[in-house]
């Protein structure tokens, strides 16, 4: 078994989450780590670390997160509606098939980010959510049963959890068990480049 593993907490409505996604699993492969995919509910991070959904944030800094999002895709080179049409929307649906895809769930997740920020297509729908898997090569009516079993939503609650408990905040956030910061968190997507910096000295 791997001994090198980085569990990645996330919401896959998260801009910031889309705007790393690809360059942490390219970090993952570099290092030979294996990543625990957690989706979690930022709903319920939110309420129990202080943060605030994006509606009822102060107007000055839902400016200020639409300036960054422009300046980081222009930055990082990489296509990025600031003003999706489907967004903000419920993740949940999204995260639990995320979770129930096991060995995909990586790559569903990226097609999920992607769906949002760039092809303006609605994450809370169940034929988006169908199509999705498909492209993944996954059985989308497989794939959704798993997602409404009860051990599903259980995970999407232990992995809420263990987030909180683990003192994250806000998505994305990198944990990885080895390396000179093992055990240690790295939040954000600005933080991809200190988190390999960690994985490489340890």
């Amino acid at each position: 078994m791997n001994d090198r593993v980085i569990d990645y907490y996330f919401t896959p409505v998260s801009p910031w989450t889309y705007l790393g996604h690809a360059r942490f699993v390219a970090v993952a492969e570099r290092a030979g780590a294996t990543v625990r995919v957690k989706p979690c509910d930022f709903g319920r991070i939110f309420a129990a670390t202080g943060g605030l959904p994006l509606g009822q944030r102060a107007a000055q800094r839902k400016s200020y997160r639409l300036l960054e999002l422009a300046r980081y895709r222009d930055e990082l080179g990489v296509p990025l509606n600031v003003n999706p049409r489907f967004f903000p929307v419920s993740a949940e649906a999204a995260s639990l098939r995320i979770i129930a895809a096991n060995d995909r769930a990586l790559a569903l997740t990226g097609a999920c980010l992607n769906a949002v920020w760039v092809e303006e297509r609605d994450l809370a729908s169940e034929a988006e959510l169908d199509a999705l898997a498909v492209a993944c090569g996954l059985d989308a009516r497989a794939l959704k049963d798993a997602a409404a079993r009860d051990e599903t939503r259980r995970r999407l609650d232990e992995y809420t959890e263990e987030a909180i408990a683990r003192e994250v905040f806000g998505a994305p956030t990198f944990i990885p068990s080895f390396g000179s910061a093992s055990g240690q968190r790295f939040w954000g997507q600005d933080r991809i480049d200190l988190l390999e910096r960690s994985l490489v000295d340890g």
